[in-house]
């Protein structure tokens, strides 16, 4: 299959699999048992990552089950959606793009993802509106921070837009949100430290396609990444949009620094 070796097409080929009864017995259940329908999108994601050969280190504590609350992360590659999905059930933020892409697109209707057009005006309180009320109702939902992917090596500069706009959804001015900062770092292939270049080929920016990166990803037999969960910050009464912005930023990027150079900051 162009280049690829047989033990890949073989995984590419699970994957395929195991998406199609996933994705069946995903609208079953959103049919039958609406209020269990994050089980299948996490199997998915678990799934995702073992066939693509991606092995998790998890550091730091995420939020508790059933707690709703922002979590902030950098966003480097597609990869990113099943390392963090992966965890436990929750919604992601995404371009209203994502929406019309073949395949892609019905994956994250079924995991009902929130879309934001970034063309259009005003586009922002709507979906921070249906943001609020998920983390209202005990949801966690996940919010790229960059606000596009980065090239790997570098965090790029978190906007403070939706933290702000998704506080104000929520309806009560007195009341906080908790913002977990999140850390994605890929680290190695194959068991062995990556470097700047190891780590740019694995992030997906700019006008790179699709299938090329998959199958690059699938050629690299093993991709370690690291999950680093900062401590919650309470954004709200007494903490601004934009301060728990900085904060998040700063936690990402200190968390980033010790996985890349294995020193703690300081």
């Amino acid at each position: 299959m162009n280049g690829l070796r047989v033990g890949a097409v073989l995984r590419l080929a699970m994957l395929i699999g195991g998406t199609l009864g996933l994705v069946l017995l995903q609208l079953v259940v959103m049919r039958l048992a609406p209020k269990r329908g994050g089980a299948m999108p996490l199997r998915f994601h678990r799934l995702t990552c073992w066939c693509l050969g991606v092995r998790r280190r998890v550091r730091g504590e995420p939020p508790p089950d059933g707690t709703g609350g922002l979590i902030v992360a950098n966003h480097v590659s597609w990869l990113d959606i099943g390392v963090i999905g992966a965890e436990r059930y929750l919604a992601f933020v995404a371009k209203s793009e994502v929406a019309r892409w073949p395949v892609v697109g019905f994956l994250a209707n079924l995991q009902r993802t929130l879309y934001i057009d970034r063309q259009r005006r005003g586009a922002t309180a709507g979906v921070a509106a249906t943001m609020g009320a998920r983390i209202a109702a005990g949801e966690a939902v996940v919010l790229f921070a960059e606000g596009t992917t980065g090239d790997g090596t570098h965090i790029l500069p978190f906007r403070s837009s939706l933290l702000g706009a998704a506080h104000q959804a929520m309806g009560d001015a007195e009341a906080d949100v908790t913002v977990y900062p999140l850390t994605i770092t890929y680290t190695g292939l194959q068991g062995l430290p990556g470097g700047r270049i190891e780590r740019a080929g694995l992030a997906w920016y700019g006008d790179t396609e699709l299938w090329p990166h998959l199958k690059h990803v699938l050629a690299c037999g093993a991709v370690d990444v690291e999950l680093v969960w900062g401590e919650p910050i309470a954004m709200g009464r007494t903490m601004s949009r934009k301060e728990a912005t900085r904060r998040a930023e700063g936690a990402v990027r200190a968390a980033r620094r010790e996985a890349v150079t294995g020193r703690p900051a300081g």
